[in-house]
């Protein structure tokens, strides 16, 4: 079973939390913020994978749900995330941009070569921040949000992240190496922008990079 979100920061309006790995967010996660906020209302106003976990913000009550689904509709949620991938990009740093395909019945996303019914443009930027051995941590910044984007985006140039068997990745000793690290969005109430920044657990293959350790000792 997974564990309860830990809550990191709470007003009148929002909440936001470390999402464990394994809890659904549309309705799992809400009611169990809501037993940690006795008489709140909590909405889920954006999506992250079950199997995935890190940060997220819910609203409390519907006028702040119906800010924040506006502020995500015109792209003024930002979410970044670490992964880990098996080996490097061609490129240290750079855009990955593509037409996906969400194949409801396999639940996955594939790259496709032109916009048609069912099709979306997803674009991300990246950046390695280390290597340790065949693996590299990276940083990804979501342009737009689509399903499994940043899985289906690095498995189609054959670096699935590890632990995703999903996508191809042949690690067993982990989950998805995927981590919601960063969020900022205007306050549904004061427009004032807001962000909130965490690190993955300590657990493989997370700790194997000295970057993350030097934030941990940083105090983030």
């Amino acid at each position: 079973m997974p564990s309860e979100p830990i809550i990191i920061y709470s007003d009148r309006s929002l909440v936001v939390c470390i999402k464990p790995v394994g809890s659904e967010c549309e309705k799992e996660l809400p009611s169990a913020l809501e037993a940690l906020l006795p008489g709140k209302r909590v909405y889920c106003v954006h999506s992250l994978d079950t199997a995935v976990g890190g940060l997220m913000v819910f609203a409390i009550g519907q006028s702040a749900a119906a800010a924040l689904s506006k502020a995500i509709a015109e792209n003024a949620l930002k979410k970044e995330y670490l992964a880990v991938i098996p080996g490097t990009p061609a490129e240290s740093s750079g855009i990955m941009h593509d037409y996906l395909y969400k194949d409801v019945k396999k639940g996955k996303s594939f790259p496709v070569k032109s916009l048609r019914k069912g099709v979306k443009e997803a674009e991300l930027s990246y950046t390695v921040l280390e290597t340790a051995g065949e693996k590299a941590l990276v940083h990804v910044t979501l342009h737009t949000g689509r399903f499994h984007q940043i899985r289906a985006q690095f498995a189609a140039r054959k670096l699935p992240l590890l632990g995703d068997g999903k996508y191809g990745s042949r690690e067993k000793g982990c989950g998805i190496a995927l981590f919601s690290c960063g969020i900022s969005f205007p306050h549904p109430e004061t427009g004032e922008m807001k962000s909130f920044c965490a690190l993955p657990e300590r657990a493989f293959p997370w700790d194997a990079f000295g970057y993350i350790n030097d934030k941990r000792q940083e105090g983030l």
